[in-house]
């Protein structure tokens, strides 16, 4: 695994993932990105997405494909902070097959606002003090 990521998951495909070209599907890559650091902000930093005045909104969100993975590969997911704002994060992950082949690179940029007036508001500290523990080390890409 690439020490350029300090979280990582392993996903098994699923059968459904499979398009009619016999490769994943794009859409299930931005699923697994979102679905990752959600998770990550649940499990490790507390977020309690139902329940907090804060919610983080994607406001962007990207992706580029390198190769192709099908069903019934599996996908280790990485995860880093590439930017932390004070009420924006921008989190990057890499998707890799289990042979190590690197499939693709995107990122997601969540903005927290306060959960009802939908304004910007400061990353709550016991989450922000856990995103820095992600936070891209110098010189990575």
């Amino acid at each position: 695994m690439n020490a350029d990521y300090g979280h990582w998951v392993s996903i098994q495909t699923r059968w459904k993932d499979n398009d009619l070209y016999g490769h994943v599907n794009n859409a299930v890559h931005y699923s697994l990105m979102d679905t990752a650091i959600n998770e990550w902000m649940i499990e490790r930093a507390g977020f309690r997405p139902g329940e907090s005045d804060e919610i983080a909104l994607c406001v962007e969100s990207h992706c580029s494909y390198k190769a192709e993975v099908s069903f019934p590969d599996t996908i280790d997911l990485g995860l880093r902070v590439g930017r932390l704002g004070s009420s924006s994060v921008r989190w990057e992950a890499g998707l890799y097959r289990s042979d190590g082949t690197l499939v693709a690179e995107g990122h997601f940029v969540h903005v927290f606002v306060g959960r009802d007036e939908r304004r910007p508001t400061p990353i709550p500290d016991p989450i922000r003090a856990e995103m820095r523990k992600l936070v891209r080390a110098e010189g990575t890409a």
